[in-house]
């Protein structure tokens, strides 16, 4: 009932920027928070920024002053911005929001979205 589609992975050189996208449709009631993650091969599926709805950010200290997060709440979107990638921020990213369903406003669901390809190489 609720979908979370990601848009704007790629190839990118060391230095450069991509901006990854997200939208969240279906049946939703609210929004809490929406985030973004990644994992790399043979790592485990990192937090690499979240934001809530009352619009607190947060980073994991590698992408600090590099990537920012943001979000529509008029549109159930999230981005993130990211610059002066390097090459170890390759990885499949994805999305992630708590959403409560229109059908069951008493629980909170963790959704994800397909993940998307970001690789950072010259």
């Amino acid at each position: 009932q609720v979908q979370l589609v990601e848009s704007g992975g790629g190839l990118v050189q060391p230095g450069g920027s991509l901006r990854l996208s997200c939208a969240a449709s279906g049946s939703i009631f609210s929004i809490n928070a929406m985030g973004w993650y990644r994992q790399a091969p043979g790592n485990e599926r990192e937090l690499v920024a979240v934001i809530d709805s009352g619009g607190y950010i947060n980073y994991v200290d590698s992408v600090k002053g590099r990537f920012i997060i943001s979000r529509d709440n008029a549109k159930n979107t999230v981005s993130l911005q990211m610059n002066s990638l390097k090459p170890e921020d390759t990885a499949v990213y994805y999305c992630n929001a708590a959403i409560r369903n229109r059908d069951d406003v008493a629980s909170l669901y963790n959704y994800w979205g397909q993940g998307t390809q970001v690789t950072v190489s010259s």
